[in-house]
């Protein structure tokens, strides 16, 4: 609950969604990692918010459904109008671009600072060449104070393609909890896995299974390393946690080359951490990313990565030391890396210790929080300067 007396300032993160996915977990693990006393939060999304909230564990959060129909949200604009004049946020953090209209009535309403991050991009435009999203962008540009982008290949998108003042723009990473996923010493067993057998050499997945997360292409790898390599018929076997539209096609792909005993769909899971310990191999197929939890979450649990040449997975993995970078929809280069790894598990967990070292040193949530605080003390405090000025030219 958000107190009108808490002197505190406000941080309205403003999404298009609030469920389960990688921008989501982010804005989870900043307010619940942030010091209590140095910012209070409201997670405001645009359409609904689902028990996910629940992964926020800080009790003076309050939360705000907006219930928004498809379309422009310029029918909501005076909703969001009274509502940041009623919360009077010091910081409207809005996140991708179905929440970047949110910047207009934010600056109507006076809010002194509105952020924008850019977390990755859609199916609609995965590699940020759609001049309709691009001129968006700019349609809004003048009521964003300033952006964050999650990789360097997000940064350089807002400043050549969209035509963002670099200075207005502060690359900062996602981090992770190292302490919450963190290797096993051995392969821990994964609770209600059929794959018991410690012979078993278990690949594997987390993620929304939807169209751009493209783990239909992990299941013809999948297939089609069996069939390169048929040595890896006895051990290797396929584990996908997610639910989503393309969860029935993968099954059915399966059952159609006579693999379905081979692999584990079960759908959305809780325990990711302890499912992350039960696998041997971490593959992200997705065919555009900004910079995934779920690969820097696995790098933390000592798994090598696979994953495609997208958005920021290059800037996370070190190729050919902490995991291996394929095409997008490549299934047999993916095929070829996974039996890579499957046929030299020595090599696959040396892989996976590097991956583990590279995150204690450059991913880690202390660093994500600081990064995040550090902008949000400087923005309000030049924010505060204007206004003072302001006061002094126009008393």
């Amino acid at each position: 609950m958000i107190l009108a007396h808490d002197a505190r300032p406000l941080v309205a993160h403003v999404v298009f969604r609030f469920d389960v996915g990688g921008l989501e977990n982010g804005v989870v693990n900043l307010i619940n990692h942030m010091p209590a006393d140095a910012y209070r939060h409201a997670v405001i999304s645009l359409t609904e918010i689902t028990d996910f909230r629940r992964r926020i564990v800080r009790d003076d959060v309050s939360f705000v459904a907006l219930e928004k129909p498809p379309g422009h949200a310029i029918r909501i604009y005076p909703r969001l109008f009274s509502l940041f004049r009623q919360l009077r946020p010091a910081i409207v953090h809005s996140r991708n671009l179905a929440a970047l209209e949110v910047a207009m009535p934010a600056w109507a309403a006076g809010v002194p600072v509105r952020i924008h991050g850019e977390h990755g991009r859609d199916i609609g435009d995965l590699d940020g060449s759609s001049r309709k999203y691009q001129w968006l962008r700019r349609f809004y540009r003048p009521f964003v104070t300033r952006y964050i982008a999650l990789s360097r290949d997000l940064e350089d998108y807002l400043t050549c393609r969209v035509g963002v003042n670099p200075a207005r723009v502060s690359q900062i990473y996602n981090g992770v909890d190292a302490q919450r996923f963190h290797p096993a010493g051995t392969r821990q067993p994964i609770v209600g896995c059929p794959f018991t057998d410690p012979r078993c050499w278990l690949v594997g997945t987390v993620g929304r299974m939807q169209g751009v997360k493209d783990q239909t292409t992990l299941v013809k790898a999948f297939i089609r390393a069996l069939e390169l390599f048929p040595v890896l018929q006895r051990d290797l076997r396929l584990v996908i946690i997610g639910d989503g539209p393309l969860r029935a096609q993968a099954q059915a792909m399966l059952e159609q080359a006579g693999l379905a005993d081979r692999a584990w769909l079960p759908g959305q899971r809780d325990d990711v951490p302890e499912i992350l310990r039960g696998l041997d191999c971490f593959v992200l197929p997705s065919l555009a990313e900004g910079v995934s939890n779920t690969v820097l979450e696995a790098m933390a649990s000592g798994l090598p990565v696979i994953a495609t040449a997208v958005g920021g997975n290059g800037e996370l993995i070190d190729q050919g030391r902490t995991g291996q970078l394929v095409a997008a929809a490549d299934a047999e280069a993916m095929a070829r890396e996974i039996a890579g790894y499957a046929l030299d598990p020595k090599r696959a967990r040396a892989a996976g210790c590097a991956g583990r070292a590279v995150v204690e040193q450059r991913f880690s949530l202390e660093a994500m929080t600081q990064h995040y605080q550090g902008l949000y003390d400087q923005l309000l405090g030049s924010a505060a300067g204007r206004a003072r000025r302001s006061t002094l030219i126009h008393p």
